[in-house]
């Protein structure tokens, strides 16, 4: 399970236990430059957070369902690329799900909905983006339990800036190969319900299951997510 922006393996902690209740087995770890890791944001590249990626699915002994949550859709669709034979399945939660040649900045500004990046500071000295509070809460926590938003401001990491600005580059015979699903969040400020739906679209998916939240379903309604990660699982 692959967090996205600013977040880390903290971000999974209210699912993971419900994947494991069902039987699942769950690997989950920080990206570079994120949650515990301390690797330095101007450091932190596309390649990076992919090589991450593969060196966990190369600890597997046999093909996984790959989850990637937001920013975390660019890692897995990458990983896919580099290592098909390993991912039974990829799972896209609110995720950038991008054709070949473009970057994860090139949509996010694309997309007229989201709300996210009128509430940042761009450190290009320092290689990272930091979001204010007030956009934590309008852009991510609008929908999700205070808690929640209270602990974030805790583990809140600035965002590397290279991965985002990174074209991803991606083959049909790689990433093409592998079953990829979707889950639609209709409520989400950060990748507008319109901006999903038009990734899903140009890149057909073989399910897309929708949940009436914001983008962090695995805050709003972890049940309900956890839920829908078990069938995608097992289509």
């Amino acid at each position: 399970m692959i967090h996205g922006g600013w977040h880390g393996a903290w971000c999974w902690d209210k699912v993971a236990p419900l994947l494991e209740r069902d039987g699942h087995e769950v690997v989950r770890f920080d990206l570079p430059g994120h949650g515990a890791d301390q690797t330095p944001a101007a450091e932190v590249t596309l390649q990076s957070y992919t090589d991450r990626v593969v060196e966990a699915l190369d600890a597997q002994s046999e093909p996984v369902v790959l989850v990637g949550h937001s920013l975390g859709g660019v890692a897995i669709s990458q990983a896919a690329e580099q290592c098909p034979e390993k991912i039974n399945k990829l799972v896209y939660v609110c995720a950038l799900l991008l054709p070949s040649g473009k970057s994860a900045s090139e949509a996010s500004q694309g997309d007229s909905g989201s709300v996210v990046f009128n509430n940042v500071e761009v450190q290009p000295d320092l290689g990272r983006i930091v979001i204010s509070e007030e956009g934590l809460k309008e852009a991510l926590y609008h929908d999700c339990p205070e808690e929640d938003f209270q602990r974030a401001l805790d583990l809140i990491t600035p965002q590397p800036i290279a991965p985002l600005g990174t074209p991803i580059e991606v083959t049909e015979g790689n990433f093409g190969s592998v079953r990829r699903t979707y889950v639609h969040t209709t409520q989400d400020r950060t990748a507008s319900p319109a901006a999903q739906e038009k990734m899903y679209t140009e890149l057909p998916c073989e399910k897309v299951v929708s949940m009436a939240t914001g983008h962090l379903p695995f805050f709003a309604a972890p049940e309900e997510l956890a839920g829908h990660l078990d069938s995608l699982a097992k289509l």
